[in-house]
């Protein structure tokens, strides 16, 4: 009870903000009855201009850090908000007005254990970025490397740990009131968000991102992570190589400076295209102001707060996706996603195989030039209602990873096509992949996956039969209604038998 009163609290404060910015957009999409929403707007005498996605962002930016990550979130689930309002949130600017270089002299001190001139020869006292978590200021370090320092903002673990309740209460309270936003997963949006914002108030996380990267890296000459300097990094601490370079979006002056765009350009597409399928770990916040062309032209890339994974399997089903709709092979398309298990079985490939067509076509109908595979993904999730396939968190951040990478491409050069330059690496990449020694290689990895689940699936029956023994079956109040046929997925008696009669097998054989 005092959770929900303290979250109400919240809740009003939040919703005079939106009202004040006519932004009330997310309450009519959850649901809220037009009349209140008409009230609010009267009492707040809003007259904010622009359009709604543009009053949403204002307003997160009004609320703070919380709200500014949970704008940069909901930017990925078009599927949620639609795409306009989705495409005015991936604009918010993650700033805030820097904190006194004092504060973060004391911050570095404290984490570091020694006083700031003991680690650097100069401090700068004015930062180069202050964000909604952390503020950066370039030093030189007692040895005489030029670094860039980044220190987290004061007090901004309480306000994340504050309002991540608030939206982890308001997801329940959205699925309890709308089941038919279930299927959306709306307590995955407050999850990602509370992973993200983890990753990012401990700056070690950041840093051992990084490291991963440049590891994966090690040896390329065309791609190149800044190095971390361990010795001089902590929790809320990161000090970290300062790069050099122009960037990625100033095409003038890259070609000024004697480098050829393409060859830049193929560079970095060749670059997330390893980071995605090859390594299954990329940067997923590839805004131009954190790619950098060095003086060598290799493309240098900054900032590792967000960085996005894919397992081996959904590495492969992706590729196979993008293979498919590159070629219009739409059937190819339709049943990967049954594969994968993303399209209940309980649905028509074929009528799949359709709506496949429908996204793809009027995409790939365009100029070689025009092409975004990126929208093409985007309108693939928008037809998930229809076949009840489940949102993927992580296929919906690499489709705005894609999505701003795409829009980098076409600064550098609009008359190529970043996907066709992939193309070859892709098909060449799934080759190898089905070629009898990696096939081997894999079926072994599987196996010996499928072994270490073993022990973790006994422990977990061995739990479930000592449960029944003691207590028997307990059934929650919505599932009762599911078995009563009271949903509209209703489950076949013929199921609820073989449920209870091997519930009953396990009995016995335990006494």
């Amino acid at each position: 009870m005092l959770r929900a009163l303290r979250n109400l609290a919240r809740l009003a404060r939040i919703g005079w903000t939106l009202a004040r910015h006519d932004a009330l957009v997310l309450a009519a999409m959850a649901g809220v009855p037009p009349g209140l929403i008409r009230l609010g707007r009267r009492l707040a005498r809003s007259d904010a201009a622009g359009r709604p996605g543009q009053r949403l962002a204002a307003a997160f930016e009004s609320l703070g850090p919380s709200f500014i990550k949970l704008g940069q979130i909901l930017s990925t689930r078009s599927d949620l908000i639609g795409d306009e309002v989705a495409g005015d949130l991936a604009l918010l600017r993650d700033s805030l007005p820097p904190f006194p270089a004092a504060q973060a002299r004391a911050i570095v001190a404290e984490e570091l254990g020694a006083p700031v001139e003991a680690l650097y020869q100069r401090f700068a006292d004015e930062p180069v970025a202050a964000a909604s978590i952390a503020q950066v200021h370039f030093a030189v370090t007692i040895e005489g490397e030029e670094v860039a320092v980044k220190v987290l903002r004061p007090g901004v673990v309480e306000a994340f740990a504050r309002d991540l309740d608030l939206f982890y209460w308001l997801g329940e309270q959205i699925e309890r009131l709308k089941p038919s936003l279930r299927r959306l997963r709306p307590q995955e949006v407050a999850d990602t968000l509370a992973q993200t914002v983890q990753m990012e108030m401990d700056l070690r996380f950041e840093a051992a991102a990084a490291s991963e990267l440049a590891e994966n890296f090690r040896g390329d000459p065309g791609f190149r992570v800044p190095e971390v300097d361990w010795r001089r990094t902590a929790r809320r601490v990161l000090t970290i190589q300062r790069i050099q370079g122009i960037a990625i979006d100033r095409r003038e002056e890259i070609i000024a400076a004697g480098h050829d765009v393409n060859l830049i350009l193929t560079r970095a597409a060749e670059s997330f295209f390893q980071q995605v399928f090859r390594d299954g770990f990329f940067h997923a916040d590839l805004h131009p102001g954190n790619l950098f062309v060095a003086e060598d032209g290799a493309v240098v890339v900054i900032d590792f707060g967000i960085m996005g994974r894919l397992d081996r399997k959904t590495r492969d089903y992706l590729a196979e996706m993008l293979v498919g709709f590159l070629t219009r092979d739409y059937r190819r398309v339709a049943e990967v996603h049954f594969r994968a298990g993303y399209v209940p079985e309980t649905k028509s490939v074929d009528a799949f195989t359709q709506a496949c067509r429908s996204i793809g076509e009027p995409i790939l109908e365009k100029p070689l030039n025009q092409i975004s595979i990126a929208r093409l993904l985007g309108q693939l999730f928008k037809i998930t209602e229809q076949f009840d396939m489940e949102v993927q968190p992580q296929l919906l951040l690499l489709q705005k990873t894609m999505l701003v990478a795409e829009g980098v491409g076409r600064k550098l050069n609009p008359d190529v096509n970043l996907w066709e330059m992939a193309r070859p690496m892709i098909e060449d990449w799934m080759i190898a992949k089905h070629a009898p020694d990696q096939r081997i290689r894999d079926f072994v990895a599987d196996a010996k996956e499928n072994l270490e689940r073993i022990p973790r699936l006994l422990a977990e029956t061995e739990k479930a039969t000592q449960a029944i023994l003691e207590g028997g079956i307990k059934l929650s109040p919505e599932t009762i209604r599911t078995l009563r046929g009271e949903d509209s997925n209703r489950v076949p008696w013929t199921l609820v038998i073989a449920v209870v009669a091997l519930a009953a097998a396990v009995v016995a054989l335990a006494r």
